[in-house]
């Protein structure tokens, strides 16, 4: 009896100091983890290519939808209208005209934001083996797969292009900007629809906080403005119809007379960099990132759940990731499609999470996709640079064609024009990105506003 009262108490310090070992390893992982910072951004959008004219277009509530020039005979199409990027020359972002005319349109995209985002961060120089780049699509070279099939039928096999599978991969965006700017560290595409570009971004994060990388380019890419896409977006009646004589009122996110959204096309890349490797360059820090979470509704292949549950538990687990509470949030960039589904439910969701702090207009909310229009795995990208801004800058993008209330989206959207917060110590500092794709997929991404010592 006496030995084995001995045994259980042997046994109770074995399993506390595996407990205890355990603790210790996990705070040891939380302490030693280095923080991540923004310090470059780079667009490609319908309403500017450079970062200030991005910026002052979102502010402005400029619109960047209009008639669509790229497909032949738009006329015989339901939806007419999109968010095009206009005056584009690819060859200047690249090394060789070769190595543009092999790619597709949305690694040209890519390409020039990512140089855009270095040139932004001055980060002229940098580790190779310890520089790493990964950029989301949702179609990846979908012009060229067309394109192709094309001059399969009409012309037969050997026409070809030899350039054909590589540039329609969904991983050649990282891939290309990898061998263009000798980035050797971790390179890879994210696909998971609307949210890839946000997932981009948040799995760079974790990669930078388990020592993969010092450098880490992310965001996303896309080029889908096609008669595929149009076609086929058409026949899912995803798409507004209803204003082709009147494209800038169109995309209206939370208003009650949105009906479906708009496409656009572009790309937004973030520069990453640990906090010691940009403070030992001196760079500008723009904010930290500071959380990503990540779920699945496992619900339907294209609606959202209706209750909102798993963008609420993403958000949660951005929240719970960066050590934070609801009410420390001071912005969310929504994903806010002008689609009757997911701008609902999606207000379900930011209700679930925030509570009072939602409902009582605190927190500010606001879908930028009026202006650029639905760049579907380009997205997060181009949501991202807009939320790393207005953490930067205090003022915050407006939801524009909001003029309609509906009982249904009843939060602080942000109507028309922009607002200024402040950005005083003990006002709430974090900011939001959040994106939803078909498959279930919901990602959301923190930045914090970036202060020398954590809080």
């Amino acid at each position: 009896c006496a030995c084995r009262i001995f045994y259980l108490k042997e046994m109770k310090v074995f399993v506390f100091a595996i407990i205890l070992a355990r603790c210790q390893a996990l705070t040891a992982t939380t302490t030693s983890s280095p923080r991540v910072v923004v310090t470059g951004v780079g667009v490609i959008s319908s309403i500017g290519s450079t970062k200030d004219e991005y910026w002052n277009s979102l502010l402005d509530g400029a619109s960047g939808i209009g008639k669509i020039e790229s497909i032949e005979n738009i006329e015989s199409f339901a939806c007419q209208i999109g968010a095009e990027v206009k005056n584009f020359d690819e060859k200047q972002w690249f090394s060789s005209p070769k190595s543009a005319k092999s790619n597709d349109r949305y690694t040209h995209f890519a390409m020039a934001a990512a140089r855009l985002a270095l040139e932004d961060a001055t980060l002229n120089s940098y580790d190779s083996e310890r520089s790493g780049c990964i950029i989301g699509t949702a179609f990846g070279g979908i012009l060229t797969i067309e394109r192709e099939i094309e001059r399969l039928q009409n012309r037969g096999p050997r026409k070809v292009s030899p350039f054909a599978i590589p540039s329609m991969l969904a991983n050649t965006a990282s891939g290309v900007v990898g061998i263009e700017l000798d980035m050797r560290a971790l390179n890879y595409g994210i696909v998971s629809a609307c949210a890839s570009g946000t997932h981009a971004i948040g799995e760079a994060l974790a990669s930078m906080r388990n020592g993969k990388a010092d450098v880490i380019l992310a965001g996303g890419a896309e080029a889908a403005i096609t008669p595929l896409m149009y076609a086929g977006f058409g026949a899912m009646k995803a798409m507004n119809t209803a204003c082709n004589d009147n494209p800038d009122e169109a995309s209206r996110p939370f208003d009650a007379k949105r009906s479906g959204f708009v496409m656009g096309e572009g790309a937004g890349v973030l520069v990453l960099e640990t906090l010691e490797h940009a403070k030992k360059r001196g760079a500008r820090i723009y904010a930290e990132l500071s959380g990503y979470g990540a779920t699945c509704d496992a619900h339907h292949i294209t609606t959202p759940e209706p209750t909102g549950r798993g963008l609420a538990t993403c958000l949660e687990l951005a929240l719970e990731s960066a050590q934070l509470e609801p009410t420390d949030v001071a912005y969310v960039n929504a994903h806010g499609t002008s689609t009757p589904y997911n701008d609902k439910f999606e207000t379900l969701a930011l209700k679930k999470v925030f509570k009072e702090h939602a409902t009582s207009h605190q927190l500010k909310i606001s879908s930028i996709k009026g202006a650029t229009g639905h760049t579907l795995g380009a997205a997060g990208g181009l949501e991202a640079v807009a939320t790393v801004l207005a953490a930067y800058t205090g003022t915050l993008p407006p939801t524009i064609n909001l003029e309609n209330p509906d009982d249904d989206c009843d939060l602080h959207y942000v109507p028309n024009k922009p607002i200024t917060i402040t950005l005083q110590r003990d006002a709430p500092s974090a900011f939001i990105s959040e994106s939803l794709g078909f498959g279930g997929h919901n990602a959301a991404i923190l930045f914090k506003r970036f202060e020398e010592e954590e809080t």
